[in-house]
């Protein structure tokens, strides 16, 4: 995330639709947003030379891949101020797994053309960053077929190896405790992972399961200062029982992006 921060600095935004979501205490909150005639159930037969998630999977890094998958969720569409050329960060899903499209090249027309549900297949470069497996320099086109992953409930495989094998999927985390942000700290929650933000920067949380503590995060290009998963994170206590669910990103190990909190 430490990259995204520095992009900002030559980029100018522009406010694009995201996948937020949050609710009062004991409610329940939507993280994607309403898709016309979208189905729980993906293609799982693929076109001709696209790659099954474990052959993606098996591809070494810096090589190039071609996936069929579906958007879920996606963050704040970014100009170059420079070269003018626009970019986007997409959470995607299919039958098998997930994929993270970092930054993808398209123009604003083409990310409004992109709704959550929408089935794309992707030609780029499969790459690593701190752990975080993704497709960058992609180039895409929009298929037909549309498909909203269910949340999965990965709260067990919390402190476990096997939760990375979840990565970047859209995933739940049940019963959790809200701890201090920070040692000595009375807050909830920070502005940036070191406490360095302000208002509109991303949040950090922390939560507790059978006494490992685990850092969440509110990642700003996805669900901005004005949604409500944003503003109710600013609202939690330490002590509070949460369930969250999200993305589950990959910094240096498990860096959920969270999109709608429900206080127990």
């Amino acid at each position: 995330m430490k990259k995204k921060l520095a992009l900002l600095v030559t980029m100018a935004m522009v406010l694009g639709l995201t996948a937020c979501g949050g609710s009062s205490s004991g409610g329940s909150g939507d993280a994607e947003p309403a898709v016309p005639e979208t189905k729980n159930e993906a293609d799982t037969e693929k076109g001709e030379g696209v790659m099954t998630y474990e052959e993606y999977m098996a591809a070494e890094l810096e090589t190039e891949v071609v996936v069929e998958t579906y958007i879920q969720a996606k963050q704040e569409w970014l100009q170059d101020e420079t070269t003018g050329q626009g970019k986007a960060t997409f959470y995607t899903q299919d039958a098998d797994g997930a994929y993270f499209l970092f930054e993808m090249p398209c123009t604003e027309e083409e990310y409004n053309q992109l709704p959550a549900g929408t089935k794309i297949k992707v030609t780029g470069y499969k790459s690593e960053w701190s752990g975080e497996t993704e497709i960058t320099e992609g180039k895409f086109e929009i298929e037909d077929g549309s498909y909203i992953a269910d949340a999965v409930d990965v709260t067990d495989k919390l402190g476990t190896d096997d939760l990375i094998n979840y990565q970047n999927q859209y995933v739940t985390f049940k019963g959790l405790t809200v701890e201090p942000a920070a040692e000595g700290s009375e807050d909830a929650y920070m502005y940036n992972w070191d406490g360095s933000g302000d208002e509109g920067d991303d949040l950090y949380f922390n939560v507790s399961l059978n006494g490992q503590t685990y850092s969440f995060t509110i990642e700003s290009l996805l669900c901005g200062p004005d949604t409500d998963v944003y503003k109710q994170v600013k609202e939690l206590k330490v002590g509070d029982v949460v369930d969250l669910n999200g993305y589950l990103y990959w910094y240096e190990g498990p860096n959920p992006h969270i999109t709608v909190v429900t206080v127990q």
